[in-house]
């Protein structure tokens, strides 16, 4: 569900929740015939059973089986995918999606609430890993919830609480945490404030403007000096012809993050003309459409 295309193929080995979340960033309707049917699948995994079979590519090779502590951690990582992916499609009002989102706000709520917030880190052996009982947001929960305005109306204490959180430094422990006997890396965790310097946006310009996009939607942009510097500074690299150029050389922007992969880059052919351009360019006119910006088109 969440395998990302083999080296060197288009769409060879795509997990089905990449492959639909590409399907709506291009602008298919979620009536259209391929996501109708990747949609039964995502809604099954959003009910909470016990069934080995949810864990798709995530299941134990033949002769193993995973730690319960383990197959848990998987199946939510699975289910808040799940729930984004169905939430960006427009399936706020349905029950399921609601469920879902409410469970994981729940979650996250209590952990914001409790004293891990401050200090998740525990020690093992020599190094500084996640507590088990921890729970920050992930990238997932965050994209969710980003795509479910009215949820969050009725939520907005939760949400005060979450953009505090997200505000924090972020600290330089490498993201691993303790599942059953088990360390495991865990990237898709928020553990603060992801774009807090310019190095931060340089280093990897798809991830931020996920970041700054994801921001606008949840209305938090708007609220942060610190991110909106880091936009406006994407807006001040557009030409008088509106269209982005990186401050050094002229390779298009890449990412290793695979959360980014569904809409980065969207463009089919990155030739050497301005089509290298067009994924930040258009984000860039996206984020300040959900900021409440006005867009002049040229």
């Amino acid at each position: 569900m969440l395998a990302l295309p083999a080296r060197g193929s288009a769409i060879d080995g795509l997990g089905s929740i990449h492959a639909v979340r590409r399907l709506l960033e291009s602008g298919w309707d979620k009536d259209s015939p391929a996501v109708m049917q990747a949609r039964r699948a995502l809604f099954r995994l959003l009910a909470e059973d016990e069934d080995p079979a949810q864990l798709y590519e995530l299941q134990a090779k033949p002769g193993k089986s995973y730690e319960p502590e383990v197959a848990s951690h998987l199946r939510q990582t699975l289910r808040e995918a799940a729930g984004a992916t169905l939430a960006q499609a427009g399936f706020e009002s349905d029950p399921r999606v609601r469920g879902i989102a409410r469970r994981t706000l729940e979650r996250i709520t209590d952990f914001l609430a409790s004293p891990l917030a401050l200090k998740p880190w525990t020690r093992v052996g020599n190094q500084q890993v996640l507590a088990a009982e921890a729970s920050p947001p992930s990238l997932y929960a965050l994209q969710m919830l980003a795509h479910m305005p009215l949820f969050r109306n009725e939520n907005y204490t939760a949400m005060e609480a979450l953009y505090e959180y997200l505000t924090r430094p972020l600290p330089r422990q490498e993201a691993i945490q303790m599942v059953g006997k088990k360390m495991l890396p865990v990237p898709l965790l928020v553990l603060g404030d992801m774009l807090p310097h310019r190095n931060a946006v340089d280093a990897d310009i798809p991830m931020a403007l996920a970041w700054l996009e994801t921001m606008a939607r949840l209305n938090f942009l708007r609220r942060n000096d610190n991110w909106s510097k880091m936009y406006e500074r994407f807006v001040d690299d557009c030409g008088r012809d509106g269209v982005w150029h990186p401050h050094k050389g002229s390779a298009s922007p890449k990412s290793t993050n695979p959360f980014t992969w569904p809409f980065f880059p969207l463009e089919p052919q990155l030739a050497a003309g301005d089509e290298r351009w067009t994924d930040v360019t258009f984000r860039i006119g996206l984020i300040a459409r959900l900021s409440g910006r006005p867009i002049e088109l040229i």
